[in-house]
C-alpha cells in the first residue's frame, strides 16, 4: 500500500486468535478491543508473554475476573485505554487543580444519548458488559481517583434500570428473565484522606472572665468533615443536552469547571480581601474568572503541533494523544528503560472495583417502579450483577466464536 511517497507492508491477517498467538514473538503492540467480558481472559492469555498490550476499558466486568487478574503473574507491559484523561479540557482541569486548594467536592456529569448498536448488542447485556456503571462509568471513576489523589471509602447509588427497554429491543429477546442495563444513576462517593490530615480540627475558646491558669477550660473541639466527597450523575436518555460531560472540582481556594463538547475550562478564585462587608454577597471585583479554550490543543499540550490533524478522531483528539504517550513509552523500553504507562493495570482494576461497589450499594434497588414497557422482565431487584460469571471463561472453556476473535485484536508488525 502507498500513501503519498511512503510505502507500507501489507498487514498479515489471521483467521483466529490461536493463529496470531503462534506469532507472539513478532508482535510489537497488541490491542485488545473485544467485547468487555473477553478482556480479562485475553489479558490472562497474552499477558504471560514479553509484549506490550493496550487493553480497552474495562479490564474486567466481575469480582471473579478481578480476582483472576490480581492472582495472575503477568509479565507483559500493560496500558489500559482510559482516553478521557487526555481530553484537552479534562487535562487542562488537571493542570489547574493546584489553583483551587485542598479539594473538597468533585462532581462529574454525563448527559448523553443511549448506547449505540454493536455486534450482537453485547453492550446491552449485563453479563457481557458488566452493566453501565462499569462499562461506561469506569472512565469517570478513574477520573475521581486521578483528581482527588485518593481512594474511595464508600458509596451509595440510586438508579433507573430498563427505561430504554424498547429502544434497546429487549422485547424481542427470548429470555423472559433478561435484566436491562442501567439507564441513569446518581452515585455519591466518599474518599479516604491519604495525606495524614487530622479529621478533627481544634478550636480554642477562652472564657471571657479571667481565671487562674491552672483552672483554664480545656479547648473545645468540633468535628469537621475533612474528606473529599463526590457525585456522579449519569443519564443515557438526554440527547441534545448543552453539555454532554461536565467536571466540576471545588477546593477551599477556588473552583475549576470543564465542559464538553464546548471544550472549555473555567477557573474561579474565591473572594479576596475586597469582600469586606459579609452581610452582602461578594462584589465581582473580589473574585476572578479565567477561561481556557481547549479547542486549541496548544493551550494544553506542548506537542500539539506534532499531532497529524487527520488523527483528531473522537473524544477531542484524546485517542491520538494517548497513542503518542503510548508510543513514547514503547520507544523508552527499547532504550533499556522500564515501561511507564500513564494508566496502569492497577488503575484499570480500581476503576472497575468502584463501578462494582456502586452497583452493590444501590439504595433504591427494590423500589424502582417498572414502567409499562418493562412488563415482568425488568428484574428491578437484581443488584449483584457483578457476581455473574462471564460466559467466555465458564468452566475454563473458550466458548467464543472465531468471528469474535477476529474482531477483537489488532496486530502491528
Amino acid at each position: 500500500m502507498k500513501e503519498g511517497n511512503e510505502s507500507f507492508e501489507t498487514p498479515t491477517v489471521y483467521r483466529d486468535e490461536e493463529q496470531l498467538l503462534a506469532h507472539v514473538d513478532e508482535i510489537d503492540l497488541l490491542v485488545i478491543a473485544s467485547p468487555n467480558y473477553m478482556h480479562t481472559p485475553q489479558l490472562l492469555r497474552w499477558g504471560k508473554h514479553d509484549i506490550t498490550i493496550l487493553v480497552e476499558k474495562p479490564v474486567a466486568i466481575s469480582s471473579e475476573q478481578i480476582a483472576n487478574l490480581k492472582a495472575a503473574k503477568l509479565t507483559a507491559n500493560i496500558w489500559v485505554a482510559m482516553e478521557y484523561r487526555f481530553i484537552p479540557a479534562i487535562n487542562k482541569l488537571l493542570q489547574l487543580l493546584p489553583e483551587v486548594g485542598p479539594i473538597k467536592k468533585v462532581t462529574i456529569r454525563e448527559n448523553r444519548y443511549p448506547f449505540l448498536s454493536k455486534i450482537e448488542e453485547w453492550n446491552k447485556d449485563v453479563n457481557k458488559s458488566g452493566d453501565t456503571l462499569v462499562e461506561k462509568c469506569c472512565h469517570f471513576f478513574d477520573l475521581f481517583r486521578l483528581i482527588t489523589g485518593q481512594e474511595m471509602d464508600s458509596c451509595v447509588s440510586k438508579i433507573h434500570r430498563g427505561l430504554l427497554w424498547d429502544h434497546y429491543g429487549y422485547q424481542d429477546q427470548d429470555d423472559a428473565e433478561v435484566v436491562p442495563i442501567i439507564d441513569s444513576a446518581y452515585v455519591l462517593l466518599d474518599f479516604v484522606q491519604t495525606k495524614g490530615v487530622d479529621a478533627m480540627m481544634t478550636l480554642t475558646s477562652r472564657d471571657s472572665v479571667e481565671t487562674e491558669p491552672q483552672q483554664q477550660s480545656p479547648p473545645k473541639r468540633r468535628a469537621v468533615q475533612q474528606s473529599t466527597i463526590g457525585c456522579l450523575e449519569l443519564c443515557m436518555f438526554a440527547e441534545g443536552s448543552r453539555h454532554q460531560e461536565e467536571i466540576i472540582v471545588t477546593g477551599m481556594k477556588g473552583r475549576v469547571e470543564a465542559y464538553l463538547p464546548e471544550n472549555k475550562v473555567f477557573l474561579y478564585q474565591r473572594p479576596t480581601g475586597l469582600w469586606t462587608d459579609k452581610s452582602k454577597p461578594p462584589p465581582p471585583a473580589s473574585y476572578t474568572e479565567d477561561i481556557f479554550d481547549c479547542t486549541d490543543l496548544r493551550q494544553v499540550y506542548d506537542f500539539a503541533d506534532d499531532l497529524p490533524e487527520m488523527h483528531s478522531g473522537y473524544h477531542y483528539c484524546s485517542t491520538a494523544i494517548e497513542w503518542k504517550y503510548l508510543i513514547d513509552a514503547i520507544n523508552n523500553t527499547r532504550q533499556g528503560n522500564l515501561f511507564a504507562p500513564k494508566v496502569t493495570l492497577d488503575d484499570g482494576i480500581k476503576a472497575v472495583e468502584m463501578g462494582i461497589a456502586s452497583m452493590v450499594n444501590i439504595s433504591n434497588g427494590n423500589k424502582v417502579a417498572p414502567v409499562q414497557a418493562h412488563h415482568h422482565r425488568a428484574a428491578d431487584t437484581v443488584n449483584h450483577v457483578h457476581d455473574v460469571k462471564a460466559v467466555f471463561i465458564n468452566n475454563g472453556t473458550d466458548t467464543t466464536s472465531s468471528d469474535d476473535s477476529r474482531a477483537s485484536l489488532e496486530f502491528f508488525e
